[in-house]
């Protein structure tokens, strides 16, 4: 079965953003040939799922290039619907039927791109199998967090740790199982 993967970056504070969606925080740890294990992650990857604000700032920051590049299956979780557009399908079903249906496809794994809706989404149904979070050494005090209210107690078994000269360091979680709390 494929396994559904978040790999993003957050603050110290666990922000993904700064407010009005401001990555520039991001640029600090930006250096020439270090791409983070993005690459060596990405190429176990033939499918992704993402939230509609992000997808249109990476389109608009980078170009539908890095989306439509023919090597994977793109959906953009979005309330409006729009024809398919190469491999992105702007898909407004529902995220745990998706989801489902993903895993149980042939394929390489399914990455998580963003954003805070749609990782908390994929956390309140524990449909995550692991987390690669990478912290910046910064703290922002505002923005968008990674982690919101409301998501189930899940507990996490640690597969690596990686610091860099930049001063990020990535955390590699795996999901273990979900907790179930007896409440009397």
């Amino acid at each position: 079965m494929r396994s559904l993967s978040l790999f993003i970056a957050m603050s110290l504070d666990g922000y993904i953003a700064k407010p009005n969606d401001d990555l520039s925080f991001l640029k600090i740890v930006e250096k020439e040939g270090e791409d983070y294990g993005y690459e060596e992650f990405i190429s176990a990857i033939d499918t992704l799922i993402i939230g509609r604000k992000t997808y249109d700032y990476v389109v608009r920051e980078i170009g539908k290039s890095y989306y439509d590049n023919g090597n994977r299956d793109v959906y953009v979780i979005t309330k409006t619907d729009r024809p398919k557009e190469g491999r992105t399908t702007f898909y407004t079903g529902s995220l745990t039927e998706l989801v489902d249906r993903l895993k149980t496809e042939n394929g390489k794994n399914i990455y998580c791109d963003g954003g805070a809706q749609v990782i908390n989404e994929l956390l309140k149904h524990q449909l995550l199998d692991e987390l690669i979070i990478s912290v910046v050494p910064i703290i922002l005090g505002a923005g968008t967090r990674l982690f919101q209210d409301g998501i189930p107690e899940q507990i996490l078994e640690l597969k690596a740790t990686k610091t860099f000269e930049t001063g990020l360091t990535q955390i590699h979680y795996k999901v273990k199982q979900e907790v179930e709390l007896n409440v009397m």
